[in-house]
């Protein structure tokens, strides 16, 4: 597994949003702006099960990330990797945490009647940046 430097744990640390790219089942690629959280060097994403990226990484793990320093739009971080874990195990106290994070709120405002979150536990390969 490659090793965020601490600069870019800090910068993680903000509310800054990722772009996640999945693998559509055609081979195309789909990407999302999403909420992050760190678990060491490990990056964290939340997601409501059934979504297009949902399906698309429980059926093939591979993944990209990038993201940008909000002070300097030219650090930018990319990532590949792999997803090691999908679990709902703590996903709903996840969204919460990120919601508090991003937007200030104690819970997820936009939860959905009947919605399952995941967690998706990604393992960065490939750390470059600028």
């Amino acid at each position: 597994m490659a090793k965020l430097s601490d600069e870019w744990k800090a910068i993680l640390s903000q509310p800054v949003l990722v772009h996640v790219a999945t693998i559509m089942p055609d081979g195309s690629p789909q990407v999302s702006p999403v909420w992050v959280d760190l678990d060491g060097d490990r990056i964290l994403i939340n997601s409501a099960k059934d979504r297009v990226k949902d399906k698309n990484l429980r059926r093939d793990p591979s993944v990209a990330l990038s993201a940008t320093a909000p002070d300097n739009p030219y650090n930018a971080l990319m990532i590949r990797g792999k997803v090691s874990k999908i679990t709902s195990d703590g996903a709903d106290e996840h969204i919460d945490k990120l919601a508090k994070k991003y937007l200030g709120k104690d819970k997820y405002p936009f939860r959905q009647p009947g919605e399952v979150r995941v967690i998706y536990v990604i393992e960065p390969e490939v750390i470059s940046s600028r």
